[in-house]
């Protein structure tokens, strides 16, 4: 993954002002992985794409996560860290080798199907009945005792074990934690959603850069692309040279 330049970055988070949350994932995904046209990133499943933004947020801001949830117990709120390269690497990312199909066989059922991607799970939230519906877009097919079926015509238990299987193969597309309260002891689940973390992270960088580049160009008469081919470092210098004049 190459680091992307401020001018790139602004970019994307303009472009992601005028889109839902799926879209902003979106652009964030391609910002993490350039490598793969854009009309392949939503098909990838899902553990991946999670990876690769654990990635690009350790790329950006570093390993370091602050998280801050409600204790559903006790309500009182509940501050710690996380590890963003210890979630990439555990998630595997592009690395990580995944079947193209996965295959469940019980009791004269033989079913293949494909790991879900981003765009299976839009489309199936859309649904009336988004699980069925999700069946039914990542089925490739399915047989009893040799004779085709439809998927919605495959059994309870023959689902469940299709849940179980896409899970084994794809941890990363459900990223739970389960923190216990310091203050009573229960535990809480919730589920980390790295793309709504790390575009607010994004939102409030460029907010600040803008900020930035204002007052540098007003105090030395400079246009935004020569403030942002500036480093960092060097920029923040400057603006402590503005303060103290």
């Amino acid at each position: 993954m190459g680091i992307t330049g401020a001018a790139e970055l602004l970019a994307t988070w303009e472009a992601g002002l005028a889109e839902a949350p799926t879209g902003r994932a979106l652009l964030l995904h391609r910002t993490a992985r350039p490598d793969v046209d854009t009309a392949t990133l939503p098909v990838l499943p899902v553990g991946e794409r999670e990876a690769d933004l654990f990635a690009l947020r350790r790329a950006l801001f570093g390993e370091r996560m602050q998280v801050r949830l409600a204790c559903t117990a006790c309500g009182e709120d509940m501050e710690f860290d996380l590890d963003a390269g210890e979630f990439a690497r555990s998630l595997g990312g592009p690395n990580v080798e995944r079947e193209p199909l996965l295959r469940v066989e019980q009791e004269g059922w033989d079913v293949e199907f494909r790991l879900p991607g981003v765009a299976d799970l839009t489309a199936a939230a859309r649904a009336a009945d988004p699980r069925a519906a999700l069946l039914a877009r990542c089925l490739v097919s399915a047989a009893r005792d040799g004779v085709a079926v439809a998927a919605g015509d495959l059994p309870v238990p023959v689902q469940r074990r299709i849940a179980e299987a896409v899970e084994a193969a794809d941890p990363g597309a459900d990223v739970t934690l389960n923190v216990a309260c310091p203050d009573c002891g229960e535990a809480t689940r919730a589920e980390l959603d790295i793309a709504s973390y790390l575009w607010t992270e994004l939102d409030a960088w460029a907010r600040d850069l803008l900020l930035d580049v204002h007052l540098l160009a007003t105090s030395y008469g400079w246009g935004e692309p020569e403030i942002l081919a500036l480093s960092p470092l060097r920029r923040r210098y400057y603006l402590e040279l503005c303060a103290d004049v």
